[in-house]
Formats: C-alpha cells, sequence, structure tokens
C-alpha cells in the first residue's frame, strides 16, 4: 500500500555531544518513503544527563541554542523538517521562535530535575498556551500526573511517546486513565506491538502517531512495526502523518 506522506515525528540529531548529523539520517528515510521529519536536539546537547545534580549553566544554554541552531539550519530538497524546541530550566521562552512547532519536554527518573517550582516555568507554558503549541512530555510517571493535572493548561496538548514505555509504562497510565484524556496524545517510537493495539481498542486512531525516535530506533523498522497492524487505510495515513499535521495546525 502506497501513502501520500509519511512524517517521523520523533527523531533526533545533532553533532556537539554525539555524533547524529543528518547526512547519516537521511538515507534511512528516504529508503523507508518517510517525507517529513519532526526533529529533536539529542539529550546530550541539553544537559548533563549523566549527573543528577546537574546546575544549569550558560555553558549549556549556549551549548542548547547552537543545538537548537542546528536544527534551524538544517535543508533538504525532499524532506520537509518539523522543529521541536528543547526545554530545560531555563525555560526560555525568549528563543521559543515561530519555527518550532512543538516543544520537547524530557527527563528520565535517574536525571537531573525540571525546576516545576520555578515562576518561569508557568510562564514558559503560558507562552506555549498562546502559540497553541503541543508538548511531547518523557518524565516519570509521578512528574507526567503532576504535569497534567496540575501544571500544563488543558488546551496544551501533550504526547506520551513510546506510549509511556519511558513514562512509567503503557499499562500504569492506562490504570490513571491518561489515555482516555482528550488532551493527551501518544506516539509509537519503540512501542510495543499488543499496546498499540490495545490503545487503538480503547482511544482509536485520532490521537496516535508514528514516530522513530531514532538513534534508537530505526525508521523502517518502527514504520513496518505500524504498517503490521494492517489497519483501514484511512486510519493508516492519520497515523503515519495526518494526526501530527493536525497536532501542529498544518494538516
Amino acid at each position: 500500500m502506497i501513502f501520500n506522506t509519511i512524517i517521523d515525528s520523533h527523531l533526533h540529531t545533532g553533532v556537539q555531544n554525539v555524533s547524529w548529523p543528518w547526512e547519516d539520517i537521511r538515507p534511512l528515510h528516504r529508503a523507508a518513503g518517510i517525507s517529513g521529519a519532526g526533529v529533536i536536539a539529542p539529550v546530550e546537547d541539553v544537559y548533563n544527563r549523566y549527573n543528577p545534580a546537574f546546575v544549569d549553566d550558560p555553558e549549556w544554554q549556549a551549548c542548547r541554542r547552537r543545538a537548537h541552531r542546528y536544527l534551524l539550519d538544517l535543508v533538504d530538497p525532499d524532506i520537509t523538517f518539523y522543529r521541536y524546541f528543547f526545554v530545560w530550566n531555563d525555560f526560555a521562552w525568549e528563543d521559543l521562535g515561530p519555527e518550532f512547532v512543538a516543544v520537547k519536554w524530557h527527563r528520565h527518573p535517574d536525571e537531573p530535575r525540571y525546576q516545576y517550582d520555578d515562576p518561569r516555568c508557568r510562564e514558559f507554558l503560558e507562552v506555549v498556551r498562546a502559540r497553541r503549541l503541543p508538548i511531547l512530555l518523557e518524565e516519570s510517571l509521578a512528574n507526567t500526573l503532576f504535569f497534567l493535572d496540575e501544571l500544563v493548561p488543558p488546551q496544551v496538548p501533550v504526547v506520551i511517546p513510546h506510549l509511556g514505555g519511558l513514562s512509567g509504562g503503557y499499562r500504569a497510565l492506562a490504570r490513571a486513565g491518561v489515555w482516555e484524556r482528550p488532551q493527551v496524545w501518544a506516539d509509537t517510537a519503540l512501542a510495543d506491538i499488543r499496546e498499540m493495539h490495545d490503545y487503538l481498542n480503547r482511544c482509536g486512531p485520532e490521537r496516535l502517531m508514528f514516530g522513530s525516535d531514532y538513534p534508537f530506533g530505526l525508521p523502517r523498522r518502527e514504520l513496518d512495526k505500524v504498517l503490521s497492524l494492517k489497519l483501514p487505510p484511512e486510519a493508516a495515513q492519520a497515523i503515519l502523518a495526518g494526526n501530527f499535521l493536525r497536532l501542529i495546525g498544518k494538516g
């Protein structure tokens, strides 16, 4: 089956503290027939994820700006880029330019913490609300629930990557009623096919998006998982591109 458009809504590219240049990713997308890329800076270019006591400083803030500049400077004749702004504890809403279509909000339980009590956190979220930007949120289970219940405005769409695989687990989020919230979306990157089936039975295809999470997942392999669901063409096209474009206001 041939689809009009396939967008990998979740991948990482950068060249500072890791070597994941776009030139290495491009042939993987071209071979898989992918024509759009939701590009995100590597975590390693945003904060020191290996030091739980990490404190942000001007050097790391400059590193983040360079990581975002790398995304902004990408040009490709065949693939359309959709750029994420990776926020950290400076909550630099002043740098959140119109070129960014979404926000990446990420940490694992053993990593440095977001300063949720900083007034700039809520300032940043107010800018996100005003700009109608979605947030790709990867946090601990407790912080994911806190974020949804207490922090993020209800008008802001929140995407849980990996069907929750790195946010406490798919089943834990299901027990908490997260998937049924109309504000919450999900992506398929690295997700288990059985959990994809369960999610679709619970919620339908309208808020699920294809992603690879390159370099942790390979685009062709992650795409084949979605195609193996053997969904009706309209539902498959929505997951492969339409839902993402609708989420960012371009559908």
